[in-house]
């Protein structure tokens, strides 16, 4: 890179590559790559360089966030924001949103942060920058994550993650699993989140990329907490602290000393955990970072009330939530430290504090659970409601071809008595009467027949769009119960901190009135937020009730049939999280995008990847043979003008007897109130009528079922 800077033709071709510099050192050393961003700003700033000057501000602007210093951070973002909106930069204009969401992210102001990110997503996808746009996914999902909304952070990791393999982006990947690890670790999924983690460390050693791998490092600890490996958990810490020292990240650094004091102390080594707590204390308020100054605070406290030092404990706790006012983090860690600092309460006499804090840990407690039920079951009610406008909109179809294929045949039968009559029109008038009749009366039976259809039809389609309404709104109650939760129990602690003022009034107490006001401030605005996210939550809902347009649109198959597959297997992962299953892919790249209705494609794979996985969870269920490794593979194949996708299960497979009447409607296999018959039946006729297309099966009894969809190009 120096041979490369040296040799520059120009001053700007110098600056470019100087800036490439800096995002590697940035990589290895915050402090060498902050004093080389000063330089390469002064450079730029002599030579006019405005672009350059841009980009280098932006650099400098994520560095200086990781040593704290927000302040000269904001100054960069303001001056590039002037900069790239007069050259109408939109690709840098990205990168600037995409700043000032990691600006505000690491302050823990996630609601910001989240409005940021999803502007840089916006421009970004607009000019295809697909490295920006998996780097905004990947940060965006943090935020969800540090609000324990962990189906939106996993959906949006699973997109970069998409995106980084796709590309064969070693540094990018790394630097996603590293987050997918800790969402897993969140989500109590232990075993893939420590997958994830080390997979991203090893790809980060790999790569040279420092930050990444002491990530891994921190967030391994973490993991190893959850699963009280102490002496594991102490170990990573400590990488994490040895890499954040070469890197001069004092916020990792002071995380992990504070993850070190925890698994000290939980191993009874009292004098070494007060010793490695005061370090990362005195790192933390120099870091100027929120999270870390919270997780240095709070271990000090939790060390100490293990110690049984509860009054030396409180002034920490109390200091780790003073940190957090106004901060958007809600997560399990946060409770715990409730509970610590609510047991200190109780044990140094302060019982109505302890009960106090000892609600708001089980408050955030049930808050995550509940708020984890809830999201299972909306993401059902959703796949529910997706077949269901589906079965009303194909059931539409089938009564105008019922009504079609009528006159069809009606039309066929007087041709045929037509041309009876023609051929026997010899045997006089008398015989030509009787035809007449029985013509007339065969339509008679014939449109009788034709009412009772669509009678039949209209029952149908009511009956299921009674049932898609109770589904949507049990999903939509479920939803909002959350946020309504939140404002019920803030309200309720604000009537008990209004109780407590009054008694702290009859005293003359300032100080302890100034306090309790502020912290019925804090909960009226978290009921106020909680409002607002209800208010969300029911356009959202609204949003999804809207009907396919049935429009066609070229689009990646491989990408759809991609999306789908991890769609239907979180589907049964939030149901069960016993179950697993290994999903295997094989995709035809030189497909390329096929002109398809998208939605109702998507609506097929993904009933048929649902059914696979139900196919291998009875079989698993079954058999209880430890041997037995539940396998659905999905494959796309370009053959001449044609294209094949393939849904494939190492389930029960279809008995031979019932292989004639799997498409048709009603018929199911599944046991009552488990299937409606129709998911199949419907398939098959988006893709034969729909798009002209073939759908088949290929089954073996007790071993396997792969069914085959065929779509002309």
């Amino acid at each position: 890179m120096d041979k490369l800077i040296n040799k520059a033709a120009s001053d700007t071709a110098r600056i470019n590559l100087l800036n490439k510099k800096i995002s590697l050192l940035s990589n290895i050393n915050i402090d060498s790559s902050i004093n080389l961003g000063k330089k390469t700003l002064e450079e730029a700033i002599k030579v006019n360089y405005k672009k350059g000057e841009g980009a280098v501000r932006l650099k400098l602007a994520g560095n200086y966030c990781f040593k704290g210093d927000y302040k000269t951070a904001a100054e960069n973002l303001k001056i590039a924001e002037a900069i790239f909106k007069q050259l109408k930069d939109s690709l840098y204009i990205g990168r600037l949103y995409a700043g000032y969401g990691m600006m505000y992210g690491m302050q823990s102001r996630y609601d910001t942060a989240i409005q940021y990110y999803q502007q840089s997503i916006a421009i970004d996808e607009r000019n295809g920058n697909l490295n920006e746009i998996a780097r905004s996914y990947n940060n965006l999902a943090i935020s969800y994550q540090m609000q324990s909304d962990f189906t939106r952070a996993l959906q949006y990791q699973q997109k970069s993650l998409k995106i980084a393999e796709d590309r064969q982006d070693e540094a990018m990947q790394a630097r996603t699993l590293v987050n997918i690890g800790l969402t897993y670790k969140s989500m109590g999924d232990i075993e893939r989140s420590e997958q994830s983690l080390l997979k991203s460390a090893e790809l980060a050693r790999k790569q040279h990329i420092k930050n990444v791998e002491l990530y891994a490092y921190s967030n391994l600890a973490s993991l190893y907490e959850a699963k009280e490996e102490y002496k594991k958990e102490y170990e990573y810490a400590m990488k994490s602290v040895l890499l954040g020292g070469e890197m001069g990240d004092q916020g990792i650094q002071s995380s992990g000393l504070s993850k070190a004091a925890y698994a000290l102390a939980r191993q009874q080594k009292f004098t070494d955990a007060e010793k490695l707590g005061k370090q990362s204390v005195l790192l933390a308020d120099s870091s100027n970072q929120p999270l870390n100054i919270y997780q240095a605070y709070s271990a000090m406290g939790f060390v100490l009330k293990t110690e049984g030092k509860y009054t030396d404990a409180i002034p920490y706790l109390e200091k780790a939530f003073e940190v957090l006012k106004g901060a958007d983090i809600y997560d399990e860690q946060v409770g715990k430290s409730y509970m610590d600092l609510s047991e200190c309460y109780e044990k140094t006499g302060n019982y109505s504090k302890a009960l106090s804090t000892y609600k708001m840990s089980t408050q955030i407690a049930d808050s995550i659970a509940s708020k984890e039920n809830v999201r299972k079951a909306t993401e059902l009610t959703m796949n529910y409601e997706f077949d269901k406008k589906q079965q009303v909109a194909t059931a539409e179809q089938k009564q105008k071809e019922a009504l079609a294929s009528a006159k069809q045949l009606a039309l066929m039968i007087g041709l045929g008595f037509a041309l009876l009559l023609t051929i026997l029109a010899f045997i006089g008038y008398r015989n030509k009467q009787r035809a007449n009749a029985l013509l007339h009366r065969q339509k008679t039976e014939l449109n009788d027949a034709l009412t009772k259809l669509r009678a039949t039809q209209a029952q149908l389609i009511q009956a299921e769009k009674m049932a898609s309404l109770g589904e949507l709104t049990a999903g939509i109650a479920h939803e909002i119960q959350n946020p309504l939760n939140f404002v019920n129990n803030f309200s309720e602690v604000s009537a008990e901190l209004i109780d407590e003022m009054r008694e702290e009034i009859d005293k003359g107490d300032a100080a302890s009135i100034k306090t309790l006001a502020t912290d019925i401030k804090l909960n009226l605005e978290k009921i106020t937020h909680h409002g607002k996210r209800a208010d969300a939550i029911v356009k959202n809902m609204l949003q999804h009730s809207r009907s396919s347009t049935g429009a066609k649109e070229m689009s990646d198959i491989n990408a759809l049939a991609d999306e789908y597959l991890r769609l239907s297997y979180h589907g049964i992962r939030a149901k069960d999280k016993s179950f697993n299953a290994t999903l295997q892919t094989d995709f035809d790249k030189s497909i390329g995008r096929i002109n398809i209705m998208q939605q109702d494609i998507g609506r097929v794979i993904l009933n048929l990847i649902t059914n696979a996985l139900y196919a291998v969870t009875e079989k698993k269920r079954l058999l209880a043979d430890a041997d037995y490794n539940p396998t659905v593979t999905v494959s796309t194949k370009k053959i001449k003008d044609k294209v094949e996708i393939r849904v494939s299960d190492n389930g029960m497979g279809v008995p031979q007897r019932i292989i004639d009447k799997i498409f048709q409607p009603f018929f199911t296999t599944k046991p009552t109130g488990e299937g409606t018959g129709l998911g199949l039946s419907l398939s098959y006729d988006i893709i034969t009528k729909g798009h002209g297309g073939e759908m088949k099966i290929d089954t073996k009894e007790g071993e396997y079922a792969t069914f085959i969809i065929i779509l002309p190009l």
